[in-house]
């Protein structure tokens, strides 16, 4: 019993000088604030043995409260860990950007620096003063709303913008698609057209969090949607076209009178509407790559550096020789041509291996590109392998560059099954015309040929290859002509493919049932049946209702009971979506009697 106390003792011991060793200090905050509305800023420390707990003083800002002190110890899978969190409420006073010094604690008798916090204090909107003596919370998000649902275009845009507008051929430049909203943006879709003239590559954002941005007197949540590296590919004005963003956005549209979505939405309900928006479009200068290019120019626009190796300097006739040539550096790097290697006449030649280890930034394409020359000597002797010769145009210094690798002197010895007689007038292995043991002695005399028989020929087998492709081809087009006028008839096509539909988002409503997420869950089921009636009766969403849904299925020639058995499925979603009681058997109850119907209604609609 002693060993096993004692051994306890020791793991605690052992465990708590671990957390003594990662203990950290971290200050948070929003990266931007307006001015007048108040923001929380936390300090929070790995460890509850903690004393002298220091902030510098918060120039700039007014402390509404703090420090208030809030303690958490958690215990996963016999991990013990514990934190203590500082919060300061502060009000900002002016506009800039405030750098918020390092605070101080001693923790676990250590003294512990937090990181320091720069912070963007926005001016308020205009026609909205600070000084109303109402505050709201920073980072919080804005929405504005109409009473007749729609959206103004101030209060939902996208901006694209390009980092350089004059520009020379191949030089990479930055295409931005940014949005700016106050209203509760669910979803954004586009679909980027072809840019004539332009090489283009997307670079991949990472959609995390808005940031608050203050853009022609307004305060917006803004967020980067897509990038793409543009490589002008002619000279001349181009022209990046206006593109279009389809938007879904949930709108407040009127008092509701369920007393159930008055308490969890603030008496008011919420509808998705759909908005097109559209970018300006972009005109640029791309000029034409000045004249005067070295020899060795194969295009290269960009910042380039070059290294160059070589296998051995010393091997024997028949052996492999390899030179490694590295192109590193920032540009249109996928672009470049291997350079030119001026091998000795006696060398066979191969293509040139080519390695790619770049990776797009938004700079354009930077790493390096290695290449791999391979050569065989076929002759003994001394040979120089002259200087490889790399030429780029710097768009910083506006010039041509040239680079180049240093020249090699390489021994070539006798090796075994070599030729003692070459013909050294060739420059790849096709041209190869070596004597001796690379050409074998053609047999000469007589031969003995014959006739081995025409069995195939003129048999029902040899017409039918002949004839059988032309009855496939037909038989294809005939099914494919089918299959279009199938399609072309959009009420069909709609209706053939509801029960598809529903089910993928009946599997979505599943795995929101197994995570407990309610009112998704709730959403996902009236979508699919909602969706599935719409495809079926070939209705719009928009003009779907209890009333005229029931309406159709009558003159669609659907049992009563079953019409009034899917009615009540839509008002128990409704209902159980905001009922009180046992949660996750409702909702097993509601997704059984959604699967159930739509099953009656397809077995219906099939007979």
């Amino acid at each position: 019993m002693r060993k096993v106390l004692f051994l306890f003792i020791l793991l605690l011991i052992k465990g708590s000088v671990y957390a003594a060793d990662e203990i950290s200090f971290i200050a948070s905050s929003p990266e931007a604030v307006v001015v007048g509305q108040e923001f929380r800023i936390m300090y929070t420390v790995t460890t509850q043995k903690v004393k002298d707990f220091r902030t510098p003083a918060f120039d700039g800002f007014e402390v509404l409260m703090g420090p208030s002190e809030s303690h958490r110890i958690s215990n996963i899978n016999g991990n013990i860990t514990s934190s203590i969190t500082y919060t300061f409420i502060l009000l900002p006073l002016k506009e800039g950007t405030i750098t918020i010094p390092e605070a101080t604690i001693i923790a676990d008798g250590k003294l512990k620096k937090s990181n320091e916090l720069k912070i963007r204090v926005l001016p308020p909107d205009q026609g909205s003063g600070a000084s109303s003596g109402q505050t709201k919370r920073s980072g919080q998000r804005a929405s504005t709303f109409s009473s007749s649902g729609q959206v103004s275009d101030k209060d939902l845009f996208i901006t694209a913008t390009l980092n350089k507008m004059n520009v020379f051929e191949q030089e990479a430049l930055l295409l931005t698609y940014k949005v700016y909203y106050l209203v509760n943006l669910q979803q954004l879709e586009i679909k980027m057209p072809d840019l004539n003239g332009f090489h283009s590559q997307e670079v991949k954002v990472k959609r995390e969090h808005p940031t608050l941005e203050h853009y022609n007197g307004r305060n917006y949540n803004s967020l980067i949607w897509s990038q793409y590296v543009l490589y002008p590919q002619q000279s001349g004005k181009l022209e990046i076209p206006s593109i279009d963003f389809d938007a879904t956005i949930a709108v407040r549209t009127q008092q509701s009178l369920d007393p159930f979505e008055a308490f969890f939405n603030g008496g008011a309900t919420y509808v998705e509407i759909r908005k097109t928006i559209s970018t300006p479009k972009l005109t640029l200068n791309v000029n034409p790559l000045p004249s005067g290019e070295p020899d060795s120019f194969s295009g290269a626009v960009g910042d380039f550096s070059l290294r160059s190796s070589l296998s051995a300097k010393e091997l024997k006739t028949n052996e492999a020789l390899t030179i490694k040539l590295e192109i590193d550096g920032v540009g249109n790097m996928k672009l470049i041509d291997a350079p030119e290697v001026d091998f000795p006449q006696d060398f066979e030649i191969y293509d040139p291996k080519i390695e790619n280890q770049f990776v797009l930034t938004k700079n354009g394409l930077s790493g390096k590109k290695v290449i791999e020359y391979l050569a065989i000597p076929r002759h003994a002797g001394n040979f120089t392998i002259p200087p490889i010769k790399f030429a780029y145009f710097d768009v910083k210094t506006k010039q041509y560059k040239e680079l180049q690798t240093e020249s090699y002197e390489l021994h070539v010895e006798k090796g075994k099954g070599s030729s003692d007689v070459a013909v050294s007038s060739y420059t790849n292995k096709e041209e190869v015309k070596l004597l001796g043991q690379d050409i074998r002695y053609i047999k000469t005399g007589e031969t003995n040929l014959r006739l081995q028989g025409n069995f195939l020929f003129g048999t029902l087998i040899y017409w039918m290859w002949y004839i059988g492709p032309f009855i496939i081809l037909t038989l294809i087009v005939i099914l494919l002509r089918k299959k279009a006028l199938e399609n072309a008839n959009t009420a069909k096509v709609r209706g053939k493919n509801a029960n598809k539909v529903a089910v993928k988002r009946l599997k979505v409503a599943a795995n929101l049932l197994k995570e407990d997420k309610k009112e998704e869950f709730y959403d996902e089921v009236l979508k699919a049946l909602w969706g599935y009636t719409s495809d079926k009766l070939n209705m719009s969403i928009s003009n779907l209702s209890k009333e005229n849904v029931s309406v159709e299925f009558e003159k669609q020639g659907v049992n009563r009971d079953v019409i009034d058995a899917f009615l009540k499925v839509l008002d128990d979603c409704e209902y159980a979506r905001y009922a009180p009681g046992d949660s996750n058997k409702t909702m097993d109850n509601v997704y059984s009697l959604a699967i159930e119907i739509i099953s009656k209604l397809e077995n219906i609609k099939k007979h």
